[in-house]
């Protein structure tokens, strides 16, 4: 994991999955984290999903204008929309500035 930083942007994806084209959805969700690694200002991206299929995924960003450019980004909308349509029952977005961050690992 990279190293989360004050006055970063982290977008908080939290999702249902739905039951429909699960392999379709895995290939998208491999494709959206490779895109956003390109992006200027990517910082990270951690996500897991339950067995409920619900989920959280969270992307850091340098900044706002970094995460709103992600946001904006054609290939990221366009897979965002057949999200829509096929993949989920229902999601909401976070947008925060990272206030305080630390880490810790296991020696």
């Amino acid at each position: 994991m990279a190293q989360i930083l004050t006055g970063m942007t982290a977008v908080i994806f939290v999702s249902t999955r739905s039951v429909d084209d699960d392999a379709g959805y895995a290939a998208a969700a491999e494709t959206m984290v490779r895109l956003a690694a390109r992006q200027p200002g990517y910082v990270d991206i951690v996500s897991v999903r339950a067995a409920d299929r619900r989920g959280i995924t969270i992307s850091y960003w340098a900044d706002e204008a970094a995460a709103l450019a992600w946001r904006d980004q054609p290939e990221h909308r366009a897979i965002r929309e057949r999200g829509r349509g096929v993949w989920y029952d229902d999601y909401q977005v976070v947008v925060a500035t990272v206030d305080r961050a630390y880490a810790w690992t296991r020696a």
